[in-house]
Protein backbone atom coordinates (compact mmCIF):
# COMPACT_ATOMS: atom_id res chain seq x y z
CA UNK A 1 0.00 0.00 0.00
CA UNK A 2 1.26 3.70 -1.10
CA UNK A 3 0.84 5.76 2.12
CA UNK A 4 3.08 8.52 0.45
CA UNK A 5 0.66 10.63 -0.74
CA UNK A 6 -0.93 11.25 2.97
CA UNK A 7 2.53 11.58 4.45
CA UNK A 8 3.05 14.38 1.76
CA UNK A 9 -0.43 16.11 2.86
CA UNK A 10 0.33 15.81 6.47
CA UNK A 11 3.71 17.25 6.22
CA UNK A 12 1.71 20.28 4.12
CA UNK A 13 -0.51 20.96 6.47
CA UNK A 14 2.47 21.31 9.03
CA UNK A 15 4.34 23.96 6.89
CA UNK A 16 1.99 25.60 4.88
CA UNK A 17 5.45 25.88 2.63
CA UNK A 18 5.66 23.43 -0.87
CA UNK A 19 9.45 23.93 -0.38
CA UNK A 20 9.64 23.10 3.45
CA UNK A 21 7.37 20.20 3.08
CA UNK A 22 8.97 18.91 -0.05
CA UNK A 23 12.33 18.52 1.75
CA UNK A 24 11.36 16.93 4.67
CA UNK A 25 9.24 14.40 2.46
CA UNK A 26 12.49 13.90 0.53
CA UNK A 27 11.06 14.89 -3.02
CA UNK A 28 10.90 17.48 -5.32
CA UNK A 29 7.82 20.11 -4.85
CA UNK A 30 6.77 19.01 -8.17
CA UNK A 31 6.41 15.57 -7.04
CA UNK A 32 4.95 17.09 -3.94
CA UNK A 33 2.67 19.19 -6.33
CA UNK A 34 1.32 16.04 -8.08
CA UNK A 35 0.80 13.73 -4.87
CA UNK A 36 -1.68 16.75 -3.50
CA UNK A 37 -3.37 17.56 -6.72
CA UNK A 38 -3.68 13.60 -7.39
CA UNK A 39 -5.08 13.40 -3.89
CA UNK A 40 -7.48 16.37 -4.75
CA UNK A 41 -8.65 14.63 -7.99
CA UNK A 42 -9.32 11.58 -6.09
CA UNK A 43 -11.07 13.06 -3.25
CA UNK A 44 -13.61 15.61 -5.82
CA UNK A 45 -12.50 18.48 -3.26
CA UNK A 46 -10.13 21.50 -2.86
CA UNK A 47 -7.61 20.99 -0.36
CA UNK A 48 -5.75 23.64 0.51
CA UNK A 49 -6.12 27.40 -1.21
CA UNK A 50 -2.68 28.62 -2.38
CA UNK A 51 -1.25 31.30 -4.68
CA UNK A 52 2.16 32.39 -5.35
CA UNK A 53 2.38 33.76 -1.77
CA UNK A 54 0.38 32.06 0.56
CA UNK A 55 -0.83 28.35 0.93
CA UNK A 56 -4.18 27.27 3.12
CA UNK A 57 -6.06 24.29 4.16
CA UNK A 58 -9.83 24.99 2.98
CA UNK A 59 -12.11 23.37 5.61
CA UNK A 60 -12.70 20.21 3.39
CA UNK A 61 -8.21 19.85 4.10
CA UNK A 62 -8.95 20.07 8.16
CA UNK A 63 -11.39 17.62 7.84
CA UNK A 64 -9.11 15.45 5.65
CA UNK A 65 -6.67 15.98 7.73
CA UNK A 66 -7.96 14.18 11.04
CA UNK A 67 -8.51 11.24 8.89
CA UNK A 68 -5.13 11.13 7.08
CA UNK A 69 -3.80 11.44 10.74
CA UNK A 70 -6.06 8.55 12.05
CA UNK A 71 -5.36 6.31 8.68
CA UNK A 72 -1.51 6.69 8.75
CA UNK A 73 -1.62 5.89 12.61
CA UNK A 74 -3.78 2.95 12.35
CA UNK A 75 -1.65 1.44 9.17
CA UNK A 76 1.07 1.58 11.46
CA UNK A 77 -0.35 -0.13 14.04
CA UNK A 78 -1.56 -2.91 11.89
CA UNK A 79 2.24 -2.91 10.70
CA UNK A 80 4.22 -2.61 13.67
CA UNK A 81 2.01 -5.67 15.12
CA UNK A 82 2.76 -7.79 12.33
CA UNK A 83 6.33 -7.20 12.52
CA UNK A 84 6.05 -7.39 16.63
CA UNK A 85 5.34 -10.82 15.73
CA UNK A 86 8.33 -11.38 13.26
CA UNK A 87 10.45 -10.51 16.56
CA UNK A 88 12.16 -7.28 14.66
CA UNK A 89 10.68 -3.70 14.56
CA UNK A 90 11.21 -1.14 12.05
CA UNK A 91 9.74 2.41 11.92
CA UNK A 92 10.34 5.50 12.69
CA UNK A 93 9.88 7.93 15.73
CA UNK A 94 10.01 11.64 16.04
CA UNK A 95 11.35 12.53 20.04
CA UNK A 96 10.93 16.53 20.98
CA UNK A 97 12.66 17.75 23.99
CA UNK A 98 14.97 20.69 24.85
CA UNK A 99 18.54 21.13 24.13
CA UNK A 100 19.30 19.76 27.91
CA UNK A 101 17.26 17.07 27.79
CA UNK A 102 18.85 16.08 24.58
CA UNK A 103 21.88 15.49 26.24
CA UNK A 104 21.06 14.73 29.82
CA UNK A 105 18.85 11.96 29.25
CA UNK A 106 18.74 10.60 25.81
CA UNK A 107 21.85 8.80 25.69
CA UNK A 108 21.20 6.64 28.45
CA UNK A 109 17.54 6.31 27.18
CA UNK A 110 18.46 5.38 23.58
CA UNK A 111 21.75 3.93 23.92
CA UNK A 112 20.58 -0.23 24.93
CA UNK A 113 17.23 0.75 23.27
CA UNK A 114 19.36 1.13 19.60
CA UNK A 115 21.51 -2.04 20.13
CA UNK A 116 17.83 -4.34 20.55
CA UNK A 117 16.18 -2.42 17.48
CA UNK A 118 18.63 -1.22 15.13
CA UNK A 119 16.33 -0.84 12.48
CA UNK A 120 13.82 1.58 14.32
CA UNK A 121 14.69 4.98 12.95
CA UNK A 122 14.61 8.43 15.52
CA UNK A 123 14.50 11.70 14.65
CA UNK A 124 15.16 14.63 17.45
CA UNK A 125 13.30 17.81 17.12
CA UNK A 126 14.53 20.24 20.00
CA UNK A 127 12.96 23.06 20.89
CA UNK A 128 10.82 25.26 23.82
CA UNK A 129 9.62 22.60 26.39
CA UNK A 130 6.67 24.68 27.13
CA UNK A 131 5.08 23.10 23.34
CA UNK A 132 6.24 19.78 24.22
CA UNK A 133 2.87 18.82 25.12
CA UNK A 134 1.27 20.65 22.18
CA UNK A 135 3.25 19.11 19.67
CA UNK A 136 2.08 15.67 20.85
CA UNK A 137 -1.62 16.51 20.86
CA UNK A 138 -1.22 17.72 17.14
CA UNK A 139 0.44 14.64 16.28
CA UNK A 140 3.56 16.27 14.92
CA UNK A 141 5.89 14.47 17.13
CA UNK A 142 5.48 10.62 18.81
CA UNK A 143 6.87 11.43 21.90
CA UNK A 144 8.43 14.04 24.10
CA UNK A 145 11.03 14.80 27.37
CA UNK A 146 8.65 17.03 29.14
CA UNK A 147 8.06 19.21 32.62
CA UNK A 148 4.83 17.28 33.80
CA UNK A 149 1.69 19.76 34.29
CA UNK A 150 -0.29 20.77 37.11
CA UNK A 151 -3.35 18.89 35.24
CA UNK A 152 -2.06 16.44 32.74
CA UNK A 153 -5.00 15.61 29.87
CA UNK A 154 -6.79 12.40 29.84
CA UNK A 155 -5.42 11.62 26.22
CA UNK A 156 -1.76 11.81 27.33
CA UNK A 157 0.47 9.73 28.93
CA UNK A 158 3.16 10.74 31.32
CA UNK A 159 6.24 8.30 33.06
CA UNK A 160 8.62 10.60 35.43
CA UNK A 161 12.54 10.55 34.50
CA UNK A 162 13.59 12.68 37.15
CA UNK A 163 12.70 15.97 39.34
CA UNK A 164 14.30 19.05 38.70
CA UNK A 165 13.87 22.41 40.93
CA UNK A 166 13.43 25.35 39.35
CA UNK A 167 15.45 28.39 40.49
CA UNK A 168 16.19 31.96 40.67
CA UNK A 169 19.59 33.37 38.35
CA UNK A 170 21.50 35.97 38.43
CA UNK A 171 24.94 37.17 36.98
CA UNK A 172 28.06 36.22 38.80
CA UNK A 173 28.93 39.75 39.00
CA UNK A 174 27.68 42.49 41.42
CA UNK A 175 24.62 44.60 39.79
CA UNK A 176 22.60 47.33 41.44
CA UNK A 177 19.00 45.37 41.03
CA UNK A 178 20.35 42.19 41.95
CA UNK A 179 18.49 41.65 46.15
CA UNK A 180 20.95 41.44 48.46
CA UNK A 181 18.37 39.34 51.16
CA UNK A 182 16.61 36.61 48.70
CA UNK A 183 15.70 34.50 51.33
CA UNK A 184 13.85 36.89 53.17
CA UNK A 185 12.14 38.71 49.38
CA UNK A 186 10.14 42.09 50.13
CA UNK A 187 8.28 43.95 47.36
CA UNK A 188 11.02 47.23 47.17
CA UNK A 189 13.69 44.85 46.77
CA UNK A 190 11.87 42.83 43.89
CA UNK A 191 10.25 45.61 42.11
CA UNK A 192 12.83 46.67 39.45
CA UNK A 193 14.42 43.78 39.06
CA UNK A 194 14.83 43.42 35.67
CA UNK A 195 13.48 39.84 34.55
CA UNK A 196 14.05 37.15 31.80
CA UNK A 197 11.21 34.68 32.00
CA UNK A 198 9.59 32.30 29.58
CA UNK A 199 6.84 32.97 27.10
CA UNK A 200 4.61 30.36 28.53
CA UNK A 201 4.74 26.86 30.38
CA UNK A 202 4.85 25.33 34.00
CA UNK A 203 8.28 27.63 34.90
CA UNK A 204 6.78 30.66 33.75
CA UNK A 205 3.20 29.55 35.80
CA UNK A 206 5.49 29.05 39.26
CA UNK A 207 6.92 32.14 38.81
CA UNK A 208 3.61 34.45 38.22
CA UNK A 209 2.27 33.06 41.52
CA UNK A 210 5.74 33.35 43.26
CA UNK A 211 5.52 37.61 42.53
CA UNK A 212 1.48 37.80 43.10
CA UNK A 213 1.99 36.00 46.81
CA UNK A 214 4.60 39.02 46.80
CA UNK A 215 2.42 41.18 45.77
CA UNK A 216 4.78 42.73 42.94
CA UNK A 217 4.33 42.53 39.10
CA UNK A 218 7.69 41.71 38.00
CA UNK A 219 9.05 44.12 35.59
CA UNK A 220 10.02 42.19 32.57
CA UNK A 221 13.29 42.83 30.71
CA UNK A 222 12.32 39.82 28.30
CA UNK A 223 10.22 36.87 27.65
CA UNK A 224 12.13 33.70 26.04
CA UNK A 225 11.62 30.52 24.02
CA UNK A 226 13.66 28.07 25.76
CA UNK A 227 15.78 28.11 28.89
CA UNK A 228 19.22 27.95 27.42
CA UNK A 229 18.64 31.50 26.20
CA UNK A 230 17.41 32.33 30.10
CA UNK A 231 20.86 31.23 30.75
CA UNK A 232 22.41 32.91 28.03
CA UNK A 233 21.07 36.42 28.84
CA UNK A 234 21.45 36.54 32.78
CA UNK A 235 25.28 35.20 32.20
CA UNK A 236 25.64 38.45 30.10
CA UNK A 237 24.04 40.16 32.46
CA UNK A 238 20.65 41.60 31.34
CA UNK A 239 18.52 40.24 34.48
CA UNK A 240 17.53 37.63 37.06
CA UNK A 241 16.24 34.70 35.47
CA UNK A 242 14.43 31.41 36.48
CA UNK A 243 15.31 28.04 34.88
CA UNK A 244 15.24 24.30 35.94
CA UNK A 245 18.17 23.17 38.04
CA UNK A 246 18.86 20.51 35.77
CA UNK A 247 19.71 23.39 32.88
CA UNK A 248 22.19 25.30 35.13
CA UNK A 249 24.11 22.69 35.73
CA UNK A 250 24.43 20.97 31.97
CA UNK A 251 24.95 24.87 30.79
CA UNK A 252 28.34 25.58 29.42
CA UNK A 253 27.68 29.07 31.30
CA UNK A 254 27.71 27.69 34.29
CA UNK A 255 30.53 29.84 35.67
CA UNK A 256 29.11 33.10 35.01
CA UNK A 257 25.92 32.59 36.86
CA UNK A 258 25.10 32.44 40.75
CA UNK A 259 21.84 31.28 42.05
CA UNK A 260 19.77 33.06 44.85
CA UNK A 261 18.63 31.48 47.40
CA UNK A 262 14.95 33.13 47.00
CA UNK A 263 12.59 32.16 49.79
CA UNK A 264 9.85 30.70 49.48
CA UNK A 265 11.72 28.34 47.27
CA UNK A 266 9.79 27.27 43.69
CA UNK A 267 7.84 23.71 43.36
CA UNK A 268 9.81 21.52 41.79
CA UNK A 269 8.59 19.50 39.22
CA UNK A 270 8.66 16.18 37.19
CA UNK A 271 10.41 15.99 33.89
CA UNK A 272 9.59 12.65 31.84
CA UNK A 273 8.51 11.29 29.00
CA UNK A 274 5.14 12.11 27.26
CA UNK A 275 3.00 10.31 24.47
CA UNK A 276 -0.59 10.25 23.51
CA UNK A 277 -2.69 7.62 24.76
CA UNK A 278 -3.77 5.88 21.58
CA UNK A 279 0.09 5.93 20.53
CA UNK A 280 0.99 3.68 23.35
CA UNK A 281 -0.80 0.89 20.54
CA UNK A 282 1.87 0.98 18.40
CA UNK A 283 4.62 -1.93 18.82
CA UNK A 284 7.45 0.86 18.26
CA UNK A 285 5.96 3.36 20.70
CA UNK A 286 5.74 1.09 23.51
CA UNK A 287 9.11 -0.58 23.07
CA UNK A 288 10.54 2.90 23.77
CA UNK A 289 8.11 3.69 26.59
CA UNK A 290 9.12 0.48 28.33
CA UNK A 291 12.46 1.66 28.46
CA UNK A 292 11.93 4.71 31.15
CA UNK A 293 10.95 1.91 33.82
CA UNK A 294 14.48 0.21 33.08
CA UNK A 295 16.65 3.79 33.57
CA UNK A 296 14.84 4.90 37.04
Amino acid sequence: MDMRPLRHFLSLTESLHFGRASEACHVSPSTLSRSIRQLEETLGVQLFERDNRHVALTPQGRFFQDYARDALEQWEVVRQTLMEESKELTGEISIYCSVTASYSFLYDLLSEFRQRHPRIELKLHTGDPADSLARIQSGEEDMAIAPRPKHLPEALAFKPMTTSPLVFIAPRDDAPWIPSTPQVPTPSQWRNVPMILSESGLAREHCDTWFKALGVTPQIYAQVAGNEAIVSMVGLGFGVGVVPKIVLDNSPLVDRIRMLAVKPELPHYDVGLCVSQRRLKSPLIRALWSEVSEHQ
